[in-house]
């Protein structure tokens, strides 16, 4: 690793210039818990290092009453120390809670996990399963996609050359809503999902029929999976035992894992069938208190 430049812009259009200017030998740094490392092992070669905590956009957090905004590098700790974070987007504090340990949270973000885009990222598949939008600004201006297309291999997604993630735009939920986030790890010291599974469930007025749900695996693909033939499966199902078992069977259905050191492909797909299990009865309940 040669010695590179650190530089702090203040503003967006200071960030495209120096991304226009270093090219692919500048990379941006929200957290920094994984392109500091990556960088020292010298995945990257750089000579810039572009931080974007001192933009203001990049650091926001807004609870409005249509969405909440969580600026590319606010941290983990944010998202689970809010009360109102907690009960309207319980995955999104699932994942929160869940990525590294107490003090890689007090830097990690949502959005750097987002950006590193490896399959078993903790934090994709709760902003899925929330109809989340990624913000996106570039050379040609801004735009918006939703989180569920924003990767498109491992360690790769939809960014162009001079674009970044400014921010992510999560709907508030109605009344009626639920969501949850499990991994299954090997043990505490091993913090990368073998498989990794996100649900959420809007339930009808009278709570007994489910208008929506989405599922979204991690650690099961080339990038988070949408199951979606689970997904249309519950709508218009009642909420019970027999529909949660009929749809994890069809997202075991829909993974695509890999054998490799952590498990192999039958057991990575009876992880996803339990997972998904587990998280329709929890955002279940938490539908049901939010009603």
């Amino acid at each position: 690793m040669h010695p590179f430049k650190y530089i702090a812009p203040e503003n967006i259009d200071q960030v495209l210039n120096l991304l226009s200017e270093y090219g692919e030998r500048a990379r941006l740094l929200a957290g920094g818990t994984d392109i500091l490392v990556q960088t020292r092992t010298g995945r990257f070669d750089l000579d810039a290092l572009i931080d974007l905590k001192h933009i203001a956009e990049a650091t926001k957090l807004i609870l409005g009453p249509e969405s909440l905004v969580l600026g590319a590098a606010v941290p983990c700790y944010q998202i689970y120390e809010n009360p109102e974070i907690v009960a309207n987007f319980p995955g999104i504090t699932d994942a929160a809670s869940l990525i590294g340990g107490i003090q890689i949270q007090s830097r990690a973000s949502l959005g750097g996990n987002l950006c590193n885009s490896t399959p078993s990222a903790d934090g994709i598949c709760p902003l899925i399963v929330h109809n989340s939008t990624a913000n996106i600004v570039g050379p040609n201006g801004p735009k918006s996609i939703p989180v569920a297309a924003f990767c498109t291999g491992p360690g790769k997604n939809i960014l162009a050359k001079g674009e970044f993630l400014v921010s992510i735009n999560i709907p508030t939920p109605k009344s009626g809503f639920g969501s949850a986030y499990e991994r299954f790890i090997p043990r505490n010291e091993m913090d990368i999902a073998v498989a990794g599974v996100a649900s959420s469930i809007q339930l009808s007025d009278d709570g007994n029929t489910i208008e929506a749900a989405r599922i979204a695996l991690a650690a099961v693909g080339p990038t988070p999976i949408v199951a979606e033939t689970s997904n249309q499966f519950l709508i218009g199902k009642q909420p019970s035992e027999e529909s949660f078992y009929e749809a994890a069977e069809l997202a075991a259905s829909a993974a695509s894992p890999i054998d490799d050191m952590r498990g192999d492909i039958e057991f990575r797909q009876k992880l996803v069938n339990v997972l998904t299990r587990r998280t329709l009865n929890t955002a279940l309940k938490r539908a049901r208190s939010n009603s």
